[in-house]
């Protein structure tokens, strides 16, 4: 599926409590143009999840829109969005079927939405595994893979969706310092190689400049966007990149803004715990 064109406009979320009124998101706007990998960090509780699930269509919106390709996906006439098989989500925990192998894990959503059949969206799997060479692993199932290897076979099956847009809401989180650093590697690769337009979530600075092409810090709630980043490094990148002079001031600069809003959050919550 190609496009990928993403646009938030003036987005706001309001959740109703028992405590009352929580505006999570306020006035957020973001423009994503087709191919970027486009990371978004930020304090915990700033908004960053409840955008993505609002452009899943897991969320609904309470003010402003979001457009896909030019097409309203979410705003005053319809505030949750329809999930659909051009928007594509992998999460934290692991949703693969484990009765089925890591081929039909990859085969399944193509054949489900009709897009191929039963054939030749096995075929298509399989080459699927065979360019990012994990061919080896076709027939084995997730329960015999590492967490890791569950992670890229996740990333896989998404992809085979062929969406405009694929939305990683912290897909590497609570992973040991190795398994996340070769997982930045096969994500990188797998993007480099699909061209897709990525929304990745993270709270992680060096793993935003590592594998975004631009990074949004959000600030403190009501999550707006605080400030986009370019990240200006060659591809494709290795782990070597992480030492050089370019990519150390971009996490500084990165840093400095989030640092700012996380200790307006730890204010903030020392204030409520006040009162």
């Amino acid at each position: 599926m190609s496009g990928g064109h993403l646009v938030l406009d003036h987005v706001g979320k309001v959740y109703d409590g028992g405590t009352g009124h929580v505006t999570a998101v306020e006035d957020c706007s973001l423009e994503i143009s087709p191919g970027e990998l486009h990371v978004i960090l930020g304090p915990s509780g700033c908004g960053k999840s409840t955008l993505l699930s609002a452009v899943a269509g897991f969320t609904a919106i309470t003010s402003g829109s979001i457009e896909l390709d030019g097409r309203v996906l979410c705003g005053p006439d319809q505030q949750m969005a329809r999930p659909g098989a051009d928007r594509v989500v992998v999460f934290q925990d692991s949703t693969l079927f484990p009765w089925r192998t890591v081929t039909e894990n990859l085969a399944y959503g193509p054949e489900v939405q009709g897009r191929r059949g039963r054939r030749e969206s096995r075929a298509f799997a399989l080459e699927q595994l065979d360019r990012a060479e994990l061919s080896d692993i076709a027939d084995r199932y997730p329960g015999e893979l590492s967490t890791g290897m569950q992670r890229r076979v996740e990333i896989l099956r998404a992809l085979c969706n062929e969406p405009a847009v694929l939305l990683l809401d912290e897909p590497f989180r609570g992973m040991d310092a190795l398994s996340r650093a070769a997982m930045h590697e096969a994500l990188l690769e797998t993007y480099d190689r699909s061209g897709v337009t990525v929304l990745f979530i993270t709270h992680d600075v060096e793993e935003a400049v590592f594998l975004g092409t631009h990074v949004s810090v959000m600030t403190t709630r009501p999550g707006r966007i605080k400030t986009t980043v370019e990240v200006d490094l060659p591809r494709p990148r290795s782990l070597d990149i992480v030492t050089e002079p370019a990519f150390r001031s971009l996490v500084g600069e990165v840093s400095d803004a989030v640092r700012s809003e996380a200790r307006r959050a730890f204010e903030a919550g020392e204030k409520e715990m006040v009162r």
